[in-house]
């Protein structure tokens, strides 16, 4: 990876995009420092403080620290990430969108567009909860029209200004512009929990102690990094034979190729949709002001990560089980509308393609849907190993941080993508210069 970086630098082209890139996310860290006018900041620190649970720690670590700091860009992308999500769901239910993105570049652009104004409603609806629910309770000086307003009016533009910043990145940087935003935000989140770590369990502990927590925190970190790699990197590859065949004058065809279907098939998608459907009542909950108590109130802390795993209230686990349960199923749901076997199948058979030892047409659908099966089930797995590792920690020895399993692959999944896109530039480019000599 840094003999690849090291090389890109060389190249005029890639270089200037790679600063470019880097310009922009400067852009992004001063902007997630500019509050929002007439927002009380010190109300909500203290707000802050108060929540338990990783319900809102989570939504400030993907935003770097611009919930926290309620900046312009406190909603960030997430407006974004929601809607490309729902657009992508909808894509398979709705046929008119699925034509459209079977029409090749131009429908992939109308469905973009249709995103982007996606997002903007998403971002005006979280906009106004946001400064009516937390202005109600002191988040701005002066709780009126005018105020309400405005505030609802910067997250707007913030989480749209964000939106254009990513496809600018897409457009004239490195990797995906809105992954490369997400991931910056991560991991200026990183040396703040590495020094909280650091105080908890080795700054004035004696030193035989401090050496082995550090040695510890070091290796669980390296592990869970080790084991995203392995995920997003495994790869299930099934065999194809293209049969030969005479096309004009010339015998064509022939060839071997494979079908790779990655082990971890839909990526950190379970983990957000789990994590958002148990989070999303305790975040309800904080906005409404609620503070009940009887079956509902035991509701919440067991959908409440920040109880999970600890020996002293055990009950409260099975908010974990259920979480796991969730990511295994939304792990196959997801898969499946994003995979066809019937229509991969299809698409084989027009090709002259077939399985080696598997007859064409329904027969290849069932052995991929059996394959897929099995892929689906260690992906989900090791997907599962991730996400829970920091429960387990956080229960048992208090290890609060911002970034989980979720964070981490994100941020070795887009690393490892942007790496392989500098790549696959400097390939071109050498052979653009080949074909030019």
């Amino acid at each position: 990876m840094l003999t690849t970086l090291k090389n890109a630098f060389k190249i005029r082209e890639i270089r200037q995009k790679i600063f470019f890139t880097l310009a922009m996310l400067v852009v992004i860290r001063i902007g997630s420092q500019l509050p929002v006018p007439g927002v009380d900041r010190e109300y909500f620190s203290q707000w802050f403080a108060a929540q338990t649970g990783d319900a809102f720690s989570f939504f400030d670590a993907i935003t770097g620290g611009s919930f926290l700091n309620m900046s312009i860009l406190a909603l960030n992308i997430n407006p974004y990430i929601t809607s490309s999500i729902i657009m992508q769901l909808l894509t398979i239910a709705i046929p008119k969108l699925e034509e459209m993105q079977r029409d090749g570049e131009d429908g992939r652009k109308k469905i973009a567009a249709i995103t982007r104004y996606v997002t903007v409603a998403f971002a005006l609806i979280q906009a106004t909860a946001m400064s009516v629910g937390f202005g109600r309770q002191g988040l701005l000086v002066e709780y009126n029209a005018l105020n309400v307003l405005t505030a609802v009016a910067a997250l707007t533009a913030g989480s749209a200004f964000l939106m254009w910043v990513g496809e600018r990145i897409t457009e004239s940087g490195v990797g995906n512009g809105i992954s490369v935003v997400l991931v910056i935000n991560i991991i200026s989140r990183l040396p703040q929990d590495l020094a909280g770590l650091f105080e908890q369990f080795v700054l004035g502990k004696p030193p035989a102690t401090a050496v082995l927590a550090a040695l510890v925190i070091l290796a669980i970190i390296a592990g869970m990094v080790a084991l995203v790699v392995v995920l997003n990197a495994g790869v299930r590859k099934i065999p194809v034979q293209y049969a030969k065949k005479m096309q004009g004058r010339k015998m064509v065809g022939g060839q071997t190729s494979s079908i790779p279907l990655k082990v971890n098939t839909s990526g950190v998608i379970p983990i957000i949709f789990a994590s958002s459907i148990l989070q999303t009542p305790i975040i309800v909950s904080s906005f409404a002001g609620y503070q009940g108590t009887g079956f509902w109130a035991e509701v919440l802390k067991g959908m409440n990560s920040s109880n999970w795993c600890k020996p002293s209230e055990p009950v409260y686990t099975v908010g974990l089980l259920v979480y796991v349960v969730m990511i295994v199923a939304f792990a196959y749901f997801y898969t499946s509308i994003t995979f066809n076997p019937l229509m991969v199948a299809d698409n084989m058979k027009k090709q002259g393609g077939f399985i080696p030892g598997i007859r064409p047409g329904r027969p290849t659908s069932d052995y991929l849907s059996r394959v897929l099966q099995y892929v689906i089930f260690i992906g989900a797995v090791g997907l599962t190993i991730v996400a829970v590792i920091p429960y387990f920690f956080n229960g048992i020895f208090g290890a609060s941080v911002s970034f989980g399993g979720t964070s981490l692959i994100i941020i070795v999944s887009v690393i490892l993508e942007t790496v392989k896109q500098i790549e696959s530039q400097m390939l071109v480019r050498n052979y653009k210069g080949f074909l030019n000599d």
